[in-house]
């Protein structure tokens, strides 16, 4: 995973992950990346530093966060993942046609998870069935 700082043209500051490098890039050009303040599409990364490994705590490394609130948010984040993720179902690769049947009326009401392309969410969410990606934690990569 590749952590970005990323800023909108609002100057609202916020990270980013990705699985690679390329992804910010698509993401941005189909206009999926939004400031979660403001939902400003003109957002971009500012030069940062390389993250280096240091000899800190292994839960530090993980963290990758540098004070007590945002380490207390970054913990319930994980938690309210791991909770969404016990209580739904894994439909892996065929998320976009149950999520479609789910809002149609043509399957079961339930909590699903899985995977689908940028523009598969787009097209779900022009639909107005709701769908948000859950992130991927840095120490859940192998």
């Amino acid at each position: 995973m590749i952590r970005y700082a990323l800023i909108c043209d609002n100057a609202h500051e916020f990270e980013g992950w990705f699985s690679e490098s390329a992804d910010f890039d698509r993401q941005k050009a189909s206009g999926f990346l939004t400031c979660p303040v403001c939902s400003s599409a003109n957002v971009t990364k500012p030069l940062m530093a390389p993250s280096v490994a240091t000899g800190r705590r292994k839960e530090e490394r993980q963290i990758m966060v540098h004070d007590q609130a945002q380490r207390e948010a970054y913990l319930k984040l994980k938690e309210a993942v791991a909770a969404i993720r016990a209580n739904s179902e894994d439909v892996g690769e065929r998320f976009a046609e149950e999520a479609r049947k789910i809002h149609y009326g043509e399957a079961d009401q339930r909590g699903i998870i899985g995977s689908t392309s940028i523009e598969e969410a787009r097209e779900l969410i022009e639909e107005g069935i709701e769908v948000a990606p859950l992130p991927v934690f840095p120490d859940e990569v192998n």
